[in-house]
Parts: structure tokens; C-alpha cells; sequence
């Protein structure tokens, strides 16, 4: 019954069945009729894997990043980036980066911050001589930062995996996310070194710039400064930020109307019920792995043959690259980091390092086919064919791979700034 579960599970992801369902009926298979256990019992775990009470603020993160984009706040901060950065070479580039790392600390949603951010960008840098299909694939791997800089939706799923603290979660990420930028700005000013704008802004422009962006910029502050200060739960504050996007969209910059709510609110709707459906069919999984005690067998194994820190590190690099290729981050989230937290802490390996490390190589899916999901709205942004961007992937996977060993070799980058903060 298990050999016909995989099969059936493989079968259906070729067929590109949603996702969910690839998890819901191929664990549903083997936990009914493999294991006979009751439906009941699928339902009910997955009915509590949904209403855990630190969920509840993903939903009002995307909201707050979609009422963002529609209040006029995104367009706010691309335009402050531009005037710091844009006259550098490959300044416009650079701008993008900063804007998406400026939009993820208040978005929750990385294909919502391509889309903000995107749509101001790309046709600015592709009038500007960037190449379309770079600025594609950059837009896809820069809008990667929200995963790493906090508040993030993916430190969420992994704090409602392992029972780490949002808040420690959220800290994790920073210093990363800090060096993420960097290396994609570092890329961009060598590859672009010969675009540049010609019209450098003043400083009355950058503090005019710095002025209207204020109120967006503050977002984050209200955020994590509620957490940290132990006045919020993660929840309270993603919904404060939502209030906060509402108010300054209608009456600081004025561009946020009843229609712009609506659309933020059915936006959030839809990605929303993407992400649970996912937690709830893979939550079937984690079922099947509790039955059969597959963690357990495989930290037994993994510990008898002698495995070391290292090689546990290079088999989660490795089987996150392979798996974030043809799967979406949060499916890959659901299906290995219950196994890859156990083996952790059987070898003393700290679980926020395997949170960093985890995300940098799943991540890296975000821009290799066939799944690329964030290429192929960057492309839809962009009106330009998905596979013409392809041939620039190499470089950013490049990057990814270079910044995923970096956190394997500094684990600090990930504990330095949660033990401080403790």
C-alpha cells in the first residue's frame, strides 16, 4: 500500500495536480488503508494543525502587504530606494533590491512583494537598457528576502512546526536576510556596471523621498517593536500593522479606497487558502510519520552510520535544493522539517540555524524550472515569456548556493542576534 501511495503521490505531481492534493490523497492512502486508521483522526489533526493560534497571523501579514500596495506606500518606498541608490552603477537594480527588502518587512507574501515592487520597477530599469530577462529573475530572487526578514510568513510555519518563539524566529532572519542583500546588490553593480543613471538625486529630493516613505517605513517598527517589547503577540501585531495600512492609505497618502480593500481582501483570501490547504493536506503526512515512527527510524540510522554535523548539513542543503526545484517552499516546509528538526536536535545543532539554512536552499526553488514560481509572475509582471528569463538563472542559483554555505559555515548569523535580544 505504500509502494501504490508513492506511486500515486509521483504520478499526480507529473500530472501537476495541485500540490495539496498530491499530499492529501497519497498520505490519505496509506493512513486509511495502509495503516487503517480512521478518518476521523486525519481530520482532526489537521483540523488543529490549521487553528494554531500563531497562524492567525499570516493571513493579516498578506493583508497588510496587499493594503500596502494598494494604499500607495510601495510605490512610496520604491521611489525613496531609487533616489539613495539609483544613480550608482547599476543603481536602478539596487533600488530594487532595496525596495523589496524595505516592502518584506511589512508584506508576509513574496509574490505580493514581485508584484508591488515589480510592476514600479521593471519597466523604469528595462527603459533604462537592464535586460529583461535579468531584471526578471532578480526581481524573483530579491523578492526572496521576505522569507529571511522579519516579520516573515515562512518563520511563522516553522515556528508552528518546531514550537520555537515567532519572535526568535523572526530574529534569526535579519543578520541572513542582511546578507542576502548584499550579495544580490554586489551582483547587480558587476553585472550592470555600465547602466547607470545619469540624473543624480539632491538631498532635498532623498529627504522629500525619505518623507513620504515615513509612514510605510514605521510599519515594521510597529511590528516587531510591539513583539519585542512583549506589549503584541505576533497575531496582535500583524493585526495593528493591518489597521495601520488602512489609516495611512486613506488618509496619509490618500490613495486607498473601499475598492482597493476589497481587492486587498480577496487577494489575501486567495493566497491565504492556498497556504492552509497545503497545511492541512500535509498534515496527513505528518500523521502517516507518527504512525510508522519514520523519524525516529531514520535519526536511529542516520546516528548509527556515524553521521556527523556536517553531513547532516550537507544532506538538508542537498535534499532541500533537490526538493525546492520541483516542489513550493511551503510544501517542502511541511514535508522535512519535522525530520530535519528531530535529527538537529539528536546532534545538538540549533534549530534557528536549521531554520536559515532550511530556507536559503528550499528557497532557491523560487528560480529553477520547472516550478519558478516567482520567475513566472516577475514574467507576468514584466509581459515577457517565462523561458527567455531561464538562461539568467544560473547566476542567481549561484548566488543562493554561495549564500546557503555561508550559513552553514556561520551559524552565528542565525543565533547571534535571538540571544542578544534574549
Amino acid at each position: 500500500m505504500n509502494a501504490v501511495a508513492s506511486i500515486l503521490s509521483a504520478l499526480l505531481l507529473l500530472l501537476s495536480v495541485p500540490i495539496f492534493m498530491v499530499f492529501g490523497l497519497g498520505s490519505a492512502t496509506t493512513a486509511i488503508w495502509g495503516m487503517n486508521l480512521p478518518w476521523s483522526t486525519l481530520i482532526q489533526v489537521s483540523f488543529g494543525s490549521m487553528t494554531k493560534h500563531v497562524l492567525i497571523a499570516v493571513p493579516l501579514f498578506i493583508f497588510t502587504g496587499m493594503v500596502m500596495l494598494r494604499g500607495g506606500a510601495a510605490a512610496r518606498l520604491v521611489h525613496f530606494a531609487t533616489t539613495l541608490v539609483g544613480h550608482w552603477p547599476g543603481g536602478l537594480g539596487i533600488a530594487m533590491v532595496l525596495a523589496m527588502g524595505f516592502f518584506a518587512a511589512f508584506c508576509g507574501s513574496i509574490l505580493a512583494a514581485i508584484t508591488a515592487v515589480g510592476t514600479i520597477m521593471i519597466p523604469q530599469m528595462v527603459q533604462q537598457g537592464y535586460p529583461k530577462p535579468f531584471v526578471i529573475v532578480l526581481a524573483a530572487s530579491a523578492a526572496f528576502l521576505e522569507a529571511l526578514i522579519p516579520p516573515s510568513n515562512a518563520a511563522i510555519l516553522f515556528s508552528a512546526l518546531t514550537d520555537v518563539p515567532v519572535s526568535r524566529t523572526f530574529a534569526a532572519g535579519f543578520v541572513p536576510g542582511l546578507v542576502l542583500l548584499v550579495l544580490l546588490s554586489l551582483v547587480v553593480t558587476w553585472r550592470c556596471r555600465h547602466l547607470r543613471n545619469p540624473k543624480r538625486a539632491t538631498a532635498g529630493d532623498r529627504i522629500r523621498a525619505f518623507w513620504f516613505a515615513l509612514p510605510g517605513l514605521f510599519t515594521p517598527v510597529i511590528i516587531l517593536g510591539g513583539i519585542y517589547a512583549g506589549l503584541l503577540t505576533p497575531s496582535e501585531s500583524a493585526a495593528v500593522a493591518g489597521i495601520w495600512a488602512i489609516f495611512i492609505g486613506i488618509f496619509a497618502y490618500r490613495e486607498l479606497t473601499l475598492k482597493g480593500v476589497l481587492l486587498a481582501l480577496h487577494e489575501t483570501a486567495r493566497i491565504t487558502a492556498v497556504i492552509f490547504a497545503i497545511i492541512a493536506m500535509a498534515t496527513f503526512l505528518s500523521v502517516v510519520l507518527t504512525y510508522s515512527q519514520t523519524p525516529q527510524k531514520i535519526i536511529s540510522y542516520f546516528t548509527e552510520m556515524g553521521g556527523s554535523p556536517l553531513a547532516f548539513w550537507l544532506a538538508v542543503a542537498v535534499i532541500c535544493l533537490i526538493l525546492g526545484t520541483f516542489v513550493e517552499i511551503v510544501p517542502v516546509f511541511y514535508l522535512t522539517v519535522p525530520i530535519f528538526a528531530a535529527l538537529a536536535v539528536s546532534l545538538d545543532q540549533d534549530i534557528l540555524h536549521l531554520y536559515i539554512v532550511f530556507v536559503a536552499f528550499a528557497g532557491i526553488g523560487m528560480i529553477t524550472p520547472p516550478v519558478c514560481v516567482g520567475i513566472y509572475t516577475a514574467a507576468g509582471v514584466a509581459k515577457e515569456s517565462p523561458e527567455k528569463a531561464f538562461r539568467e538563472v544560473p547566476l542567481f542559483a549561484g548566488v543562493g548556493i554561495i549564500f546557503g554555505i555561508l550559513m552553514i559555515a556561520f551559524p552565528q548569523a542565525a543565533t547571534w542576534l535571538p540571544d542578544l535580544l534574549n
